[in-house]
Order: structure tokens, then C-alpha cells, then sequence
């Protein structure tokens, strides 16, 4: 009997993005097979990770050890506050110094070129320089130089990556989106001004993206600060319960799917 391509899209969000996480584990325990994953920042980040071959108890404990003070490379402002060296040194280290093609599974990462305004995507060459890449928010961090090009955050151009799933393969989009815009919110620094304004210019975008899915996770994260590292196990629950909350609905979507490509073989 043929078999779905299931395919998630892990969506860009900063701090919420360990929801990623959350929806991770819900999937394991359900036993809904991931044959592919895309990202974008945050969701590049946990794809990353958990195509290492990383445990489920191993990707809870990297998130809850994160903490801002471990990465932060302050440096003379120019096209960026943060050189991003150290994140670049911690992603390689968790990743073996793997290259993105000798994941456990196939693994696409997203950046933007602000030189050709244009998505970039990563399937092969080293995890960590594309995931670099791919969490560069815009006046945060020093963009990524790479073949010529100037690349920032994933998110700035596809905040949940279902198109590149699609192209993947996968028979069976599903997307997490942990955005959210949090209104009233209180803006006091230049991280916040940057998020929240990426955040509403994103907010039309997403519409699409919903569509073109066959479902999208929305993990209520919108009350977390997208730069807060103080409540990640309370992210990361809000992922894992809102994906439990789809799992029949998932499985539907899959027996579905085999009904309609039933005598089929892969």
C-alpha cells in the first residue's frame, strides 16, 4: 500500500519557535511519520537539530539550557548588533559539523538575499552556516555572507515554508506557524521594534501560506515575547498540546490520502 510524504514546515518566531519542539514530540508519541521538514529561523534551527538525530528528551533539554548570554556576540554596529559567531559555533556543535544532505532525513533551510530580494534555500552544504543564515533577523544580527550573497532570516520572505515542503515532495503539507502578533505589547527596545514590525508585515503573507497547506498548527504562543528565553517550557507544552489537539485530524488527512492512492505502491 502506498504510503503518504509527510512534510512540515516550522515556522520562523524567535522564542515561541520552541513550540517547534512541543509539536516534535506530540508527532513522535503519535506515531505520525515526518518524511521531510522545511525551515525558516526558529523552525530551521529546531529542524536542524532534530535531523542530527537529536532524542526528543535531548531537543527539551537543548531549549530549556538556551539562553541569550550564550550567543550573544555584541559587535560595533554597522550591519548588525550581533556578530553571531558564538550560535554559529553552537549550532555546528550540535550538529556535528554535519552537512545539511547527511541529515537523518531530508531537511530544507530559508534564508532571504537582500541583494536579489530572494529566497535562498538550503538542501545541501554545512547545517550550520545556512542555519546561520536562516535566524539572521534584520538589524539584529550581522547578515550572512555566502557566494555573494547577503543573506538574513528566513522568515522575512516565508515565514512558514509550506511552498518548500511542496517542492520537497511531501504528498502531506502541515505547517506551525508561531507567530502570532501580540498587540499592546510593550516596545522598549530595538529587538522589539524589529520583531513586531517583521511580525505585521508578515500577518497578510500568512494567509496564503494556511492555504496552500493540507493543515497549520497555530500553537497559542502570541502572550510569549518572541526575545523572552524565561518561559520555554511553557512554550514548548504549548506546541506539544496544540499538535495533540490535531493528531485526529492528521491521521484523517492520511487515511484520506491512502484511500484515494489505494493499489498504489511507492
Amino acid at each position: 500500500m502506498a504510503k503518504p510524504k509527510i512534510g512540515l514546515a516550522l515556522g520562523s518566531g524567535g522564542a515561541k519557535g520552541f513550540a517547534h519542539v512541543g509539536v516534535l514530540k506530540a508527532f513522535q508519541e503519535a506515531s505520525v511519520p515526518i518524511d521531510m521538514i522545511a525551515g525558516s529561523s526558529m523552525g530551521a534551527l529546531v529542524a536542524s537539530f532534530y535531523g542530527a538525530g537529536h532524542s526528543m528528551e535531548q531537543l527539551s533539554k537543548f531549549s530549556l539550557a538556551f539562553r541569550k548570554k550564550f550567543f550573544l556576540d555584541f559587535t560595533v554596529p554597522k550591519m548588525g548588533l550581533i556578530a553571531g559567531n558564538r550560535i554559529k559555533d553552537m549550532i555546528r556543535l550540535l550538529t556535528h559539523g554535519k552537512n545539511i544532505e547527511d541529515l537523518m532525513l531530508p531537511v530544507a533551510i530559508v534564508a532571504t538575499d537582500l541583494k536579489q530580494a530572494e529566497k535562498v534555500v538550503f538542501t545541501k552544504g554545512p547545517v550550520a552556516d545556512a542555519v546561520r543564515a536562516s535566524i539572521s533577523i534584520p538589524g539584529i544580527f550581522v547578515p550572512e555572507k555566502w557566494n555573494g550573497k547577503l543573506l538574513v532570516d528566513g522568515g522575512v520572505v516565508d515565514r512558514v515554508p509550506v511552498s518548500v515542503v511542496k517542492e520537497m515532495g511531501a504528498d502531506i503539507i502541515i505547517g506551525v506557524d508561531v507567530s502570532g502578533v501580540k498587540k499592546g505589547t510593550d516596545i522598549s527596545t530595538i529587538y522589539d521594534v524589529i520583531i513586531q514590525s517583521i511580525d505585521i508585515l508578515q500577518l497578510e503573507a500568512m494567509e496564503n501560506r494556511t492555504v496552500e497547506s493540507h493543515l497549520m498548527i497555530k500553537p497559542p504562543v502570541e502572550k510569549f515575547n518572541s526575545r523572552s528565553f524565561t518561559n520555554i517550557q511553557e512554550i514548548i507544552q504549548a506546541g506539544e498540546n496544540e499538535a495533540r489537539k490535531k493528531i485526529p485530524e492528521i491521521l484523517t488527512i492520511i487515511d484520506d490520502w491512502k484511500e484515494n492512492h489505494e493499489g498504489e505502491t511507492n
